[in-house]
């Protein structure tokens, strides 16, 4: 794995493929691209700019063309507002090793694993951040709490299923997961890292609310009005 470049892009993309997921061991958690702040913009050598969208096929033959051999990624950051290159080498091999018996022979014949390892959605980068969840304070005792919530300091980005697209996403999230695991990423300010967390929301903790936790929607990089005791 190479060392990653930045490069003079500071203008926000147009398009881009919103990293939501990164497989461990696979060769995009090695080459360290990093969920929910990463989006995919194009390959070293295409005709990238800020104005042009992605083009989203010809990135899918150029990964397919280079497995074995190290391809540059450009990938812009929301956080450093910056694209850097970064060196990934496409493979089968990783995701191969990790199939179980039983995986092997319940897969599909046609299935083909994972080249990058990566989940990714076709967004606006702009507006990907959109709908982000404030922890704002934390009830003893509840659900929250012994998931490990931070008050203040942390976020909810999103959950295994991928980002919450609207106000009510969250919500209705934690109300179809009453009694069973949802796990949420969680960005801690504090530590500047990304974590995953098991909320477990129930009813019967000895509190308010499924999680015991109040949380302030984030649109923007603006707190809106929309306060929530979930």
């Amino acid at each position: 794995m190479g060392a990653e470049q930045s490069t003079s892009q500071t203008q926000t993309p147009s398009r881009g493929l919103h990293v939501l997921r990164v497989t461990p061991s696979s060769p995009a958690y090695h080459a360290n691209i990093e969920p929910f702040f990463d989006f995919v913009v194009g390959f070293e050598g295409d005709s990238f700019s800020s104005e042009n969208a992605i083009d989203v096929p010809e990135l899918e033959k150029i990964v397919e063309s280079h497995e074995n051999r190290t391809l540059n990624l450009l990938v812009w950051n929301s956080k450093t507002q910056q694209t850097r290159v970064v060196p990934i080498t496409p493979s089968r091999v990783w995701s191969q090793e990790q199939l179980s018996l039983n995986d092997l022979h319940s897969s599909l014949p046609d299935s083909q694993p994972s080249l990058l390892g990566l989940s990714m959605r076709l967004c606006q980068p702009e507006t990907a951040s959109d709908n982000v969840w404030h922890v704002l304070d934390v009830i003893e005792g509840s659900p929250a709490e012994s998931a490990g919530l931070v008050p203040m300091g942390d976020w909810i980005l999103g959950w295994s299923g991928g980002v919450l697209s609207a106000e009510n996403d969250f919500y209705d999230l934690v109300e179809a997961h009453v009694d069973k695991p949802l796990r949420v990423y969680v960005y801690s300010y504090d530590f500047d890292n990304l974590r995953e967390v098991v909320l477990i929301p129930n009813r019967h903790w000895g509190g308010e609310g499924l999680l015991g936790c109040v949380f302030g929607c984030v649109s923007c990089n603006h707190l809106s009005s929309v306060l929530m005791l979930l």
